[in-house]
């Protein structure tokens, strides 16, 4: 009986000492990881959203961006899973680090990505662009892939890791494209998008599949030249581009996305916090100019459970594409 007391009562005064935690988080700043270098459009995303998005969780919370480059987004990726789930330790997941990554290299992605992690919210995304040098003799990605065809593996092809949504997408490009005998070209992985677009703009690779958000500056200044969109409509930022689609590869769709996560058992009030300062801050029409003018389409309105959804879904269709392209790293 003493026992069953001692033990009632200590749940009693743990219950509002948990809640009270709660209550006053944060007490801290937070953590947000990137798991990508500066400059890419997580980056640019996450720094757009942090800003409106910390006086929501309090007068005196603070976001903190850290930058965890590598390994197409798992290095950042595995640094969230291992950390805290006391609402401390964020990640601002890509379609590489959660769709991708697990998708093409299941045996080195240290991560569930879905069931290491708690969903918490979408916040955006958009198509990727087949980009060539500003200087480049290709004009249209129909002259690309005649080249391609005609010089197999001669041409160079740079992504911001292998793996990640860029490799995935790219791979997926040269499959379809080829048809009966898929394109290929030398696959020259970096660390980031950023490193990609420079080496684009020094003439150093052929082309690229990058987002359209972290084009979109070398696209303007012309050190960059966009031949195709990979949504199914052409995009507002840069409408003169034509999609996959329109160039005969019908039905071609891969975009690229961010979501909110935390680690493993993230506290249930916690995540419907997040979830509603997330939602609220993407709902501000600065907010969503901003990141439109970046490139990234602001998400609608989501539940946590829907964005765990989306995750499964979109983990399911790269994993598809992985077969499709006939892809095998690290197995």
């Amino acid at each position: 009986m003493r026992r069953r007391a001692l033990i009632a009562a200590t749940t009693l005064l743990a219950t509002p000492r948990l809640a009270l935690a709660q209550t006053n988080w944060p007490e801290r700043p937070v953590s947000l990881v990137v798991p990508f270098t500066p400059g890419g459009s997580t980056d640019i995303a996450a720094r757009i959203i942090a800003e409106r998005l910390a006086p929501r969780l309090g007068p005196n919370a603070r976001l903190v961006i850290e930058n965890r480059a590598g390994a197409g987004g798992s290095l950042g990726a595995d640094v969230v899973k291992r950390a805290n789930p006391d609402g401390y330790t964020l990640l601002v997941a890509t379609a590489s680090s959660h769709g991708t990554n697990p998708a093409a290299l299941p045996q080195t992605t240290p991560y569930d990505a879905l069931e290491d992690f708690s969903s918490i919210a979408i916040l955006g995304g958009g198509p990727m662009v087949i980009v060539v040098p500003g200087r480049s003799r290709f004009r249209t990605i129909q002259e690309l892939i005649a080249a391609m065809r005609a010089e197999p593996g001669r041409l160079s092809f740079a992504t911001s890791g292998a793996g990640g949504i860029g490799h995935l997408t790219g791979e997926y490009f040269m499959a379809r494209a080829g048809g009966a005998t898929p394109l290929r070209s030398e696959h020259i992985p970096y660390r980031g998008g950023a490193q990609v677009l420079a080496a684009m703009a020094a003439g150093e690779v052929d082309w690229s599949c990058e987002v359209l958000a972290s084009a979109t500056p070398h696209l303007r200044d012309n050190t960059s030249r966009g031949l195709a969109i990979t949504g199914r409509t052409r995009h507002p930022l840069m409408p003169e581009i034509p999609t996959l689609a329109e160039s005969g590869l019908a039905d071609f769709d891969v975009t690229t996305w961010n979501m909110l996560l935390g680690p493993r058992n993230l506290p249930a009030p916690l995540v419907a916090r997040l979830n509603e300062a997330v939602n609220a801050t993407l709902a501000e029409p600065q907010v969503r100019d901003r990141m439109a003018t970046a490139g990234v389409d602001a998400a609608a309105p989501n539940t946590p459970a829907e964005a765990r959804a989306f995750l499964a879904a979109e983990l399911a269709k790269f994993r598809d594409i992985v077969r499709v392209a006939g892809i095998a790293l690290g197995r």
